[in-house]
């Protein structure tokens, strides 16, 4: 299937729905019982169903999740794809990063990131090296666009007034029930400024769709299922993307689920019905959980 992008006005453009690797091959560290092959599999899989942004991160694994999209994309148009990573929050300056996206590179067996983001806030003293190293990045040709992850409102906006190219997307935990983007401004500062949010975890590692308080549970939900005959994890991803500047990831390697959630970039859900869910949906949270961020 063709993706929905959208784009920036300044004329960056991302598809609206992306693969996630994190906890492929491990966490932490490499799991030596992982199912290599069935992580490296789903990933394929992906890309034949037309997926095309793949998000990883140096911290994935110890880069184990970046060898296994590497090993995924061999043979296919490095033009089509959309591959983004992440320097972690160790990296704590200038040739810390500039250090860690080589390295990156090297393990994705691609000469290039078309975005590439300082993984976590590096702390008031070293972000303005970090962002240089971005810059500088850019100007070599080894990453397309900046980003962010996980960084606060006044990070970003710290980040964004010391980087010479544009910060284009910051991505962040936001889902129906997980709401502090919206609380915290960061939402609405990235639609008036030209980012994209790029949010992680829409259907909480798969919590929102199972369980006492799982989407299914949740009468709002219901009624938009029945209305749009669509399931419940459709109906939270496509709330997520019908807002502006909203573009998502979600990880599974189970190409059933994969399936599913790619039901959910082809329709569109009425702006009112997205305002109602934001109003009306009754089991947001404030706190994010304590599962390693993505």
């Amino acid at each position: 299937m063709n993706i929905p992008t959208k784009k920036l006005k300044n004329g960056f453009e991302m598809p609206v729905f992306g693969l996630g690797t994190w906890a492929m091959g491990g966490r932490n560290e490499p799991d030596p019982n992982n199912d290599d092959l069935k992580d490296i599999k789903a990933i394929k899989s992906a890309l034949n169903l037309g997926v095309t942004v793949i998000d990883t991160a140096e911290v994935y694994a110890a880069g184990q999740a970046e060898k296994f999209v590497g090993q995924a994309i061999l043979g296919q148009d490095r033009t089509k794809l959309f591959i983004s990573s992440k320097a972690q929050q160790t990296h704590l300056n200038y040739q810390d990063v500039k250090q860690a996206a080589l390295a990156s590179l090297k393990r994705l067996g691609t000469d290039y990131l078309d975005l590439y983001y300082l993984h976590r806030y590096p702390g008031d003293e070293k972000i303005e090296e970090c962002v240089k190293a971005l810059d500088e990045l850019a100007e070599e040709g080894l990453i397309k666009h900046l980003g962010i992850s996980n960084f606060n409102l006044e990070h970003t906006k710290r980040a964004q007034s010391l980087a010479r190219h544009p910060i284009e997307a910051t991505q962040v935990h936001y889902s129906v029930r997980f709401r502090e983007p919206e609380k915290s401004g960061l939402l609405e500062y990235c639609q008036t400024n030209d980012i994209f949010l790029v949010a992680w975890r829409p259907l909480g590692m798969g919590k929102l769709t199972r369980g006492k308080t799982d989407l299914g549970s949740e009468p709002l939900i219901q009624e938009l299922c029945n209305k749009y005959k669509k399931t419940p994890a459709q109906i939270a991803i496509n709330w997520l993307i019908m807002q502006p500047n909203v573009v998502t990831l979600t990880k599974t390697s189970n190409q059933e689920h994969l399936k599913e959630n790619l039901g959910a970039v082809d329709w569109t859900m009425a702006h009112e019905d997205v305002e109602k869910l934001r109003i009306n949906f009754s089991h947001q949270e404030n706190i994010s959980d304590t599962i390693p961020l993505a």
